[in-house]
């Protein structure tokens, strides 16, 4: 069997009324012990999440900055790997790129942004994965695919990561969890998204549709799996069983749409208990799973932070 990854956490981080509120942020990201902050790419009430990294890069030390993820529907590819590079370059190599194929529809509604159907966006995800790893190599890149066409375009910079900035695709289905053992270098698990495309399906945060994710995963990464480092979000703290059932957020969550009952998604992706009852379920899920990075939700930033004391880097 090969050697776990060592545990990593990190914190998802929409954004802040202030410069100076964004930069307290950040500080107590990494005082607190976590590895990386992350800032989701969605297009209501959060930052540009370049940008926004580029002022976390600025203000830490140790911070290791992830977008969870780009939306590839929202940008020329030519213009995000010039992005994507400067940021990595100036923050000398801290950035983790994390790319997504878009799955909001009511965000492409609000601004006509093209919404194209899964298959398509899931298709051109691939393509544009191939597309900036070739631009992040030496030389200049001629490509002719179905979504992408280039025809000698050199990116400047080239980042301070070679051959390249960690890759990261999250994803719940097949297909998309195959691309990502083809080409990742982190994957995040989540549910799939649920058939009215603007949340995921909670019904499938189990233990067996977890188990079916890693072999999907592991059947296309071939021998290179044991390299994959495996992630999730979770949401929790340290609470009480009463304080769990009395979150509204695991209630938003978790209800069935079918039948209104709540879901037990306790173990995967909610943690919740005292801090021992965290710290052997997280072990237990990185045994049976191999998960290893975590991230969690700014409210629970605070509370999570026993756990991250206790496993970060062992």
């Amino acid at each position: 069997m090969s050697t776990p990854h060592p545990f990593r956490f990190g914190v998802t981080l929409f954004g802040a009324t202030s410069r100076q509120e964004w930069i307290a942020k950040v500080h107590k990201v990494e005082d607190l012990g976590y590895s990386v902050l992350q800032v989701p790419d969605h297009l209501g009430n959060q930052f540009s999440p370049i940008l926004a990294l580029m002022a976390a890069a600025e203000a830490s030390r140790t911070l290791r900055l992830g977008t969870l993820v780009l939306d590839i529907n929202y940008r020329h590819l030519a213009l995000l790997a010039k992005e994507v590079a400067t940021l990595d370059l100036l923050s000398e190599g801290r950035f983790e790129l994390g790319l997504g194929a878009g799955w909001i529809a009511r965000e492409s509604q609000m601004t006509g942004i093209p919404f194209d159907p899964a298959s398509q966006r899931v298709g051109r995800l691939e393509e544009a994965v191939q597309v900036l790893k070739g631009l992040f190599s030496d030389g200049p890149m001629t490509f002719a695919g179905r979504s992408y066409s280039l025809n000698g375009f050199e990116v400047f910079p080239k980042p301070f990561q070679h051959p390249h900035p960690p890759l990261l695709l999250s994803g719940g289905g097949k297909r998309m969890l195959s691309i990502a053992g083809r080409y990742a270098d982190i994957i995040t698990l989540n549910p799939p998204v649920a058939p009215d495309g603007n949340s995921l399906d909670m019904a499938e945060a189990t233990t067996a549709a977890t188990t079916q994710q890693i072999t999907w995963i592991r059947e296309a990464a071939g021998d290179r799996f044991a390299q994959i480092e495996l992630g999730n979000f979770v949401i929790g703290g340290i609470k009480t069983e009463r304080e769990q059932q009395g979150d509204p957020r695991i209630t938003a969550l978790f209800r069935s749409r079918t039948t209104g009952e709540l879901q037990s998604p306790q173990g995967i992706y909610t943690l919740v208990g005292s801090v021992d009852q965290i710290c052997d379920q997280v072990l237990a899920n990185r045994e049976r799973f191999g998960i290893s990075y975590i991230g969690v939700l700014e409210q629970d930033l605070e509370t999570f932070a026993p756990v991250v004391a206790r496993l970060s880097g062992k």
